[in-house]
């Protein structure tokens, strides 16, 4: 595909940049080695290959979650004193 600088303008106004001439210039053949690299890409023949989505298998690393026995509340509340009504006793906000 044969890049322009009228092409290079339209991406730009498309992408909202205001680049000036020397931008242009110094863009211009970098854009070109991009789409180049991309058109060698459609040249792979990749019919047989299975397409992959994710590139790492993933799998669940969390444990299974159990019910086990929990803590009575007298021994939530044993090594405290500031304990009331079955709640912890904090400081006074307001």
């Amino acid at each position: 595909m044969m890049l322009t600088q009228d092409m290079l303008e339209k991406v730009a106004k498309n992408a909202r940049l205001n680049l000036t001439e020397k931008e242009m210039d110094e863009f211009l053949p970098q854009l070109k080695d991009v789409l180049n690299a991309f058109s060698e890409l459609s040249k792979v023949d990749a019919k047989d290959i299975e397409p992959s989505v994710q590139p790492v298998i993933l799998k669940n690393v969390m444990r299974e979650d159990k019910p086990e026995k929990s803590l009575s509340g007298e021994e939530v509340f044993a090594n405290t004193r500031l304990k009331k009504d079955g709640y912890f006793k904090g400081p006074r906000v307001i």
